[in-house]
């Protein structure tokens, strides 16, 4: 049911009123969009909430601008508008999303013939500043594998951390693993990675040991004829969301600083191998990455990690440092 008619097009157009009501040019397509998303594309209820609150903030901007119809929008004035969403703290993806909102809403002005052009094609979301991946210093990941396991939960956790740590595993490589995958006597690990691409790799030795410990008492377990590596209470194929809370339970229980989730222990794999081998193309193959593009950002890391140790201890860097302080 669209924007225009029932219960839940009401309910979508009072939430998205304007305090200062819009001239019926602008008001009037928008709201024939949203019951066209709604009743012809068959689009769910939040979606077209998600539309029509992207929409009308540009249509409240227009309004600001005094402009009254949507054909008035060209490729100069979106980009402006681009650049306000920036200025209010929106990022590339939030912008790019607004952006694509917009083009479906020329789109279907188009195909109802009342503009002319899609000034949206035109214009792009400025890049998100990608988020270096959280990272692990040696010690504190030392300190999470060095801790005793107690029982037989946390011996199958600690072979699990292990294995993650030692090889770099994904989450989902972790789980999909089969007892077959590990052999134990070359020291490597078969997985399945992204897109079905197989890759083979070394396992260190303390997480053979952890393995070796875990199998002495994986079949007390398992259910019979189970063929996974790591199993639940239940004796079946470990999930990927039980690995997650009990990852973090471990590092909340063993005194851990920081949150510890999977995907820590896969970045502070490639980035303790990097800061100590400095081969980037051997972490892409480890870490099974298509593009090499993917694994530079560990780069950036090992520079943070290089850089502190500059300020820290370059003699020049120190006495900066301190005339600053005198100066403040």
């Amino acid at each position: 049911m669209g924007v225009g008619s029932g219960t839940d097009s009401s309910r979508i157009a009072g939430e998205c009123q304007s305090p200062d009501p819009l001239p019926a040019s602008l008001n009037d397509p928008l709201k024939q969009f949203i019951e066209h998303l709604s009743s012809e594309r068959r689009q769910a209820l939040q979606t077209c909430r998600n539309y029509e609150r992207d929409i009308l903030r540009l249509a409240r901007y227009l309004h600001g601008q005094q402009l009254v119809n949507w054909s008035e929008l060209d490729v100069a004035r979106l980009r402006r508008y681009v650049a306000e969403l920036s200025r209010a703290g929106l990022g590339g993806r939030s912008i790019a999303r607004h952006l694509s909102s917009i083009r479906r809403l020329y789109d279907y002005l188009l195909r109802e013939k009342k503009v002319r052009d899609n000034p949206a094609l035109g214009v792009r979301a400025p890049k998100s500043a990608r988020r270096l991946p959280g990272v692990a210093d040696v010690d504190q990941v030392n300190h999470l594998l060095n801790a005793e396991s107690d029982d037989l939960l946390e011996v199958r956790d600690h072979a699990m951390f292990e294995l993650m740590y030692s090889s770099g595993l994904r989450l989902s490589e972790l789980v999909g693993l089969d007892c077959g995958a590990i052999d134990m006597r070359s020291g490597e690990v078969r997985v399945l990675g992204k897109g079905g691409k197989e890759r083979v790799l070394p396992v260190g030795q303390q997480a053979l040991k952890a393995l070796q410990d875990w199998l002495g008492l994986r079949n007390s377990l398992a259910s019979e004829g189970q063929p996974a590596m790591f199993v639940s209470q239940r004796g079946g194929r470990i999930s990927t969301r039980s690995v997650q809370v009990r990852l973090r339970r471990w590092g909340i229980t063993k005194g851990a600083d920081q949150r510890f989730y999977p995907h820590l222990l896969r970045h502070s794999f490639a980035s303790h191998l990097l800061e100590s081998s400095g081969d980037l193309r051997a972490v892409q193959e480890l870490l099974g990455h298509a593009d090499i593009a993917t694994t530079q950002i560990y780069t950036h890391l090992d520079f943070q990690h290089l850089a502190k140790v500059y300020d820290q201890s370059h003699p020049r860097a120190h006495r900066r440092s301190m005339r600053q302080n005198e100066d403040d």
